[in-house]
């Protein structure tokens, strides 16, 4: 296929068919059943079906799973996975596709990700008890690569920041901080000799069992939250296999649950969870607060569009409080990979100003975070 022939095929594909299209160009084969599928998410309108050859495009994929189910393995036999996840997305969203998702026969024709996950769990308290394994089953397959992805990396990092914080005044030669040694000794710099004489030896301290560092995890289960939710619950159960860190987990909206014992399972974690609902962040980190028993080793993560419905005034005293009493805490709007969603900026200023910047993290800068957070130094704010 020549390069202006394929050029007008594509702009065909984006345009659509019918007359105001302009390219004059017929589609046939998979071309047609590629077009036929577009059509039946992003036609203009009508109800016709996911298979209408090369007319104009008509949007709809009729009432029932089968058709649906059709359309969706047409996608995956068409598209790369990443586009097919946006697809269902989109189809979610665009065509109230949601109530179909209950069928077991659905869940097994579509592509696990993230959002997908976040509708199931919006979903949960609606789902038939045929269709609770089936969706288990789904959510535990994104849960399993979310994990393959994200629990070496975070394990390393962190682990590297626990041992670099356990300073020590006697270390093994190979376990000298000899940066910070330096500066500790230049009072002791000799000239004739261009040397410092290392009177105080800093040291990394070798990680050890005992439990260094508290974190808590206090997420807003608002719909706005949902992938959020999702990450949060996968890095709260890699954190949890750490014996340097207790970890617990906090889920709130206007009542506030701690899902702490179950993050061994970060799956029972995530049906545990309740999306959407008010918003009561005050009340959530009054529990959290009541929970610090060594405040210059916890960080607490606040994970919410700061869209609060309870007592502003209080909720910021209370942020002031365990700031004053040694807590690092950390605000994140959002921690997925598609940034910050609407959220209150009065609050996040308000925040700031009180020394806890609130920015959204994707999932792969969230261990530099936590390990900045647990060396009380700066965050790698992005």
């Amino acid at each position: 296929m020549d390069t202006a022939d394929e050029r007008l095929r594509r702009w065909r594909m984006v345009l659509g068919g019918g007359e105001a299209d302009g390219t004059g160009r017929t589609l046939t084969g998979r071309d047609a059943d590629m077009d036929a599928a577009l059509g039946a998410l992003y036609g203009g309108g009508g109800s016709g079906g996911p298979r209408k050859g090369s007319g104009p495009r008509s949007a709809g994929l009729g009432g029932s799973a089968p058709n649906v189910a059709r359309w969706l393995g047409d996608i995956r036999t068409y598209f790369p996975s990443s586009v097919v996840q946006v697809m269902q997305r989109d189809a979610i969203e665009r065509l109230g596709l949601s109530a179909l998702l209950l069928e077991p026969e659905m869940l097994e024709a579509v592509e696990p990700d993230v959002h997908l996950v976040g509708t199931l769990l919006s979903l949960n308290k609606a789902m038939p008890d045929t269709t609770k394994e089936t969706a288990r089953a789904v959510v535990r397959k994104v849960v399993e690569q979310l994990e393959k992805r994200l629990a070496t990396r975070t394990r390393a990092t962190l682990t590297g920041a626990l041992d670099r914080s356990a300073r020590i005044s006697r270390p093994r030669h190979h376990d000298i901080d000899w940066n910070r040694t330096i500066r500790a000794n230049l009072k002791n710099y000799l000239p004739e000799y261009r040397t410092v004489v290392p009177e105080r030896l800093i040291g990394y301290g070798r990680a050890a069992q005992s439990v260094k560092k508290e974190v808590i995890l206090c997420i807003d289960q608002s719909g706005s939250m949902a992938a959020s939710v999702v990450y949060a619950s996968v890095f709260g159960a890699v954190l949890a296999s750490m014996r340097s860190i207790a970890t617990r987990l906090v889920v709130f909206d206007t009542a506030v649950v701690d899902l702490t014992d179950q993050l061994d399972d970060p799956v029972d974690v995530l049906f545990g969870t309740q999306l959407g609902g008010g918003t009561d962040i005050n009340r959530a980190l009054a529990y959290c607060q009541s929970k610090i028993t060594r405040p210059a080793d916890t960080v607490v993560v606040l994970i919410s569009d700061l869209y609060e419905g309870g007592i502003r005034n209080e909720m910021l005293k209370r942020v002031a409080a365990m700031k004053a009493s040694g807590v690092e805490f950390v605000t994140l709007l959002a921690l997925s990979d598609e940034g910050a969603p609407a959220y209150d900026r009065e609050h996040a200023a308000a925040l700031a100003a009180l020394g806890a910047p609130a920015f959204a993290c994707t999932p792969d800068l969230f261990p530099e975070v936590m390990a900045a957070a647990l060396e009380k130094r700066p965050l790698p704010v992005p």
